[in-house]
């Protein structure tokens, strides 16, 4: 599938509650580590499926919420084609550590969405 999700993201206003909760729920194996220029991150060690990360609500103000990714070829490319076509650009193409670069952009509807571009070697739990 071209542009395929590759990850979901629980950004929460409660990590430890939202922790326990769905570890709980869905025996999920969870990896607490520090991201530069993210901070705290808990990684879901998924097994199978498309992964997973929790993290602190970054946005003032902000519920928690859940935000998909979708890996695109050129980060840069794909987040300038959806402002074209009337996206707002939330967070502009930064990079993460040794991972990858991701964008976050509001679709025309009000929707969020990540982009993401896996840096080659990265691993892609």
């Amino acid at each position: 599938m071209a542009n395929p999700f590759i990850h979901v993201e629980l950004n929460t206003t409660d990590v430890d509650k939202a922790k326990e909760f769905y570890g709980r729920l869905f025996d999920w194996k969870l990896e607490d580590t520090e991201i530069p220029r993210v901070g705290h991150y808990t990684l879901i060690n998924r097994g199978e499926g498309t992964g997973g990360g929790i993290m602190k609500q970054m946005i003032p103000g902000a519920s928690s919420f859940w935000l998909a990714y979708v890996e695109v070829d050129d980060i840069t490319a794909a987040t300038k084609k959806a402002q074209s076509l009337g996206a707002k650009v939330m967070a502009e193409v930064k990079e993460i550590a040794d991972m990858g670069w991701l964008s976050i952009i509001v679709d025309p509807t009000g929707a969020m969405l990540g982009l993401w571009k896996t840096k080659a070697g990265a691993d892609q739990r």
